[in-house]
């Protein structure tokens, strides 16, 4: 099928050169809202405020697609065989790594995702299906991921650098910290003086946070509480496998 990417930002011009190299059948980009009449499918890589006029200036009669994670297949009307591909992963190149990560569709019918399907495998993504009434859960669950994760880091970052500690040490902490979050999940991995019941070395750090960063401090108290759910989740699965071993033996 004859492909036309419209929209030459990051992320149209990493799925432009990863499609052709997987030998996809792409046509020259188009601007935005233009579409060649050639196209078998038009992928709309645009912001998610522009997808609604782009889709309206495309003649119908083909697949037509977007990259939103956020927006559901309704902003591409008046087509009918409409589908959705959003690569979960940061664009910042040409050479993205598309290969290897997850990417979240859907599809009209039968036969438009199948068009989102084909994409990704070309891409050589592992897929998962993602309905309009979820798409705002799906779409903060990956902002929390990455966006959020690196507000997090930036906290960490300025506290450490109030005490002389260079960012790049904290590096392996954080890389240890997601490892383990993404082989244990979250209860599992939560490590530090939470997780230990040490309550005295959290006033500390919290009377740290209060002198040094005052403008952060509920941020710190807000992370604080929910690493003690996390905490008390966790203690709450170890009783209960405590207890099933128990019972079993």
């Amino acid at each position: 099928m004859r492909t036309q990417i419209v929209g030459s930002g990051r992320m149209g011009t990493a799925l432009a050169r990863a499609l052709r190299d997987a030998g996809e059948e792409l046509l020259p980009a188009g601007g935005r809202g233009a579409a060649g009449t050639d196209a078998d499918v038009v992928l709309l890589a645009v912001p998610d405020a522009a997808i609604a006029e782009a889709a309206q200036r495309i003649r119908p009669g083909r697949f037509v697609g977007h990259l939103s994670g956020a927006t559901g297949l309704g902003a591409l009307r008046p087509h009918e065989r409409v589908f959705s591909l959003h690569p979960l992963l940061t664009a910042t190149g040409a050479g993205a790594p598309f290969a290897g990560s997850f990417a979240a569709v859907d599809g009209s019918d039968a036969d438009s995702l199948e068009v989102a399907l084909r994409l990704a495998r070309a891409l050589q993504m592992e897929t998962f299906r993602v309905a309009d009434e979820d798409r705002a859960a799906y779409h903060a669950a990956a902002s929390a991921a990455a966006n959020y994760l690196v507000v997090l880091e930036g906290f960490a970052e300025q506290l450490a650098a109030s005490a002389g500690v260079p960012r790049g040490a904290l590096a392996p902490l954080a890389r240890a910290a997601l490892r383990n979050w993404a082989e244990l999940g979250a209860a599992a991995a939560l490590t530090g003086p939470i997780a230990r019941g040490d309550e005295a070395t959290v006033a500390a750090q919290r009377a740290a946070v209060a002198e040094r960063l005052p403008g952060r401090l509920e941020l710190f108290d807000a992370l604080a509480a929910a690493a003690r759910e996390l905490a008390a989740d966790g203690r709450a699965a170890d009783g209960r496998a405590e207890r099933v071993e128990r019972n079993g033996s």
